[in-house]
């Protein structure tokens, strides 16, 4: 080899060590950032968490004790609700986008719902508010499941797209030849074989929306009591969160950080179930 080759393929090799090196040490730098939020999360929250706090309203203050309970219930009940909104709007939509729509209406629904996900969640709030708030002349739970559940749609649908897309062209076939209808091959072999993505796609549009504070504002509301009237006023952990954070108590400041760990350990068990639902898939499919 040539000493000018020699020296070309000394610099690819420095080259190749140079980026590899570098995007290992952002890698490795944003893991340590995500693992310094979580400790300090952890740190400030702990010593706030306990059975009370966990099922207990909040307290005056000046009087010890209170805890969000209300709010976990709130947050159970209007992310329940949005799901049971958001799940066959996105999964039909997804499924009619794969196998049905002509190609200009697809990209053009395809881009909608791209549109529709870079969308901010506090303009998605206002929209509910004018929708189902101002007619109204009250605030509600319904109303944030509603802003919820349009938060959730965009991901549910391509994950659903790109879920069918990965079933096999002669799985479907095969079902046609076995004398299965449209239909039937729909239902009992392409969602189910898809089942696992659409699944994760569900569990993480629903970690999306876990933490989301500014549609709550302009729909929920929020409420110190406890409240499983959907059109009612609602307390919800991520606006706890919020008012407790911006007040002058420190107790609330406490209490705020214990919010922050519950909600941190629930996107937490959402993403990792997420991801064993993936893995399982991607096991199957080899």
């Amino acid at each position: 080899m040539s000493g000018a080759a020699l020296s070309f393929a000394n610099r690819r090799k420095f080259s190749n060590y140079a980026w590899v090196g570098l995007s290992a040490s952002l890698s490795v730098g944003i893991a340590a950032i995500l693992l310094l939020i979580v400790l300090y999360v952890v740190i400030s929250g702990i010593g706030a968490v306990n059975w009370a706090f966990l099922t207990q309203v909040p307290h005056p203050v000046g009087v010890p004790g209170g805890g969000v309970g209300n709010g976990i219930l709130g947050s159970t009940i209007i992310i329940g609700i949005a799901t049971l909104f958001a799940l066959p709007v996105g999964l039909l939509t997804g499924i009619y986008l794969t196998l049905f729509a002509p190609r200009p209406l697809a990209d053009v629904l395809r881009f909608a719902a791209d549109v529709l996900a870079s969308v901010p969640s506090i303009a998605i709030g206002l929209f509910a508010y004018e929708v189902l708030v101002a007619p109204f002349h009250h605030f509600s739970a319904l109303s944030a499941s509603f802003a919820f559940s349009v938060l959730m749609m965009p991901l549910i649908i391509r994950t659903t797209e790109s879920a069918i897309r990965l079933v096999p062209i002669d799985m479907r076939e095969a079902a046609v030849a076995l004398g299965a209808t449209e239909l039937q091959t729909l239902f009992r072999c392409i969602l189910v074989a898809a089942r696992p993505g659409i699944m994760t796609g569900l569990i993480l549009a629903v970690a999306r929306v876990t933490g989301e504070t500014a549609p709550l504002l302009f729909t929920a509301f929020g409420s110190q009591f406890w409240v499983v009237n959907p059109n009612q006023p609602m307390a919800e952990l991520s606006l706890q969160i919020f008012t407790y954070a911006i007040s002058p108590y420190k107790i609330w400041h406490d209490q705020a950080w214990g919010g922050a760990l519950l909600l941190i350990l629930a996107v937490l068990a959402l993403s990792l179930t997420a991801r064993l639902l993936f893995r399982g898939k991607t096991t199957a499919s080899l």
